[in-house]
């Protein structure tokens, strides 16, 4: 069993931290006792964001807004070196900046479809490649990237999205096995101290607003897949779950892991009929969130 980490002291860089599932869990983490930056796209919600995470946290050892487009490697270094400078070494990090534009395939410009790989993959890669070194020299790190339930299966008018958060799973999942490598050989050679990094993934399904608002499974699939009550909740499983019990996977609902469950015990095309007959292909049918 992996060790419950003690957060206090530690600083932590959210990405597409100044509201949503970002926002809270800064405010989370500040209640542990770190030091937050927030790093987000949108310069005047990022200096909103610090100002409700300081009034809320006076006491806070430090909270750092940084505007910062993580899809460029000159942000993402300048960010680095700010928060460096003003809260010290970077010990966690939070990728959960996000894009989503939903449509079918060719409904929508490619363009979209390559913001939203750029922003929900590259970035993710950019990020954690500009501060795993650090990590590695201090021989401690903690990442966590948010997936989503839809990198758990296809979702109709959600392909391009769904393949992001697919591919954010497996690389969590890639660099959690390098880490513990790394580990063993450590131990293996005699050292006293071994590189204490660790990766989790978070996968939430749809929240009742933000990104996703008017999305939902109806039906049957509502009732074992329902909506997630707020971004809190998102929050809690990446401080809670993630970061302090190190779980290497966590779904919020529960529920999510049926997908994969009866995925590997059915044959594909009774999965499409229980995917069909749950009513997940048409979940984005109100969606409001970012379509436009």
């Amino acid at each position: 069993m992996t060790r419950a980490t003690v957060l206090r002291n530690r600083v932590a860089v959210v990405t597409g931290g100044a509201g949503g599932i970002g926002l809270a869990t800064a405010q989370r983490l500040l209640e542990q006792g770190c030091s937050v930056a927030v790093w987000d796209l949108n310069s005047a919600a990022v200096e909103d964001a610090a100002c409700t995470l300081r009034s809320m946290h006076a006491d806070s050892v430090g909270v750092l807004g940084c505007r910062c487009d993580v899809t460029q490697t000159s942000d993402i270094q300048a960010a680095k070196s700010e928060t460096e400078t003003t809260l010290g070494p970077i010990d966690i990090l939070i990728n959960n900046a996000g894009y989503v534009r939903a449509g079918s395939f060719l409904e929508r410009p490619l363009e979209d479809w390559n913001t939203t790989v750029a922003v929900n993959l590259n970035a993710v890669i950019a990020v954690t490649y500009a501060l795993l070194p650090g990590m590695k020299d201090r021989q401690f790190g903690r990442v966590v990237n948010i997936s989503s339930a839809s990198g758990t299966l296809g979702v109709s008018e959600l392909a391009v999205y769904a393949a992001s958060k697919w591919a954010v799973w497996g690389l969590t999942e890639s660099l959690r096995h390098e880490a513990r490598d790394l580990r063993k050989a450590e131990s293996g050679a005699g050292r006293r101290t071994t590189t204490d990094i660790r990766f989790s993934s978070v996968h939430p399904g749809y929240i009742k607003t933000g990104m996703f608002e008017g999305a939902r499974i109806r039906g049957l699939g509502g009732l074992i897949v329902p909506l997630v009550k707020d971004h809190d909740v998102i929050a809690r499983a990446v401080v809670q779950d993630a970061l302090m019990k190190g779980k290497p996977v966590v779904m919020r609902p529960r529920s999510v892991r049926l997908a994969i469950l009866l995925r590997g015990i059915l044959p594909a095309a009774v999965f499409d009929q229980v995917v069909r007959l749950l009513g997940i292909n048409q979940s984005m049918r109100n969606f409001r969130g970012s379509k436009s």
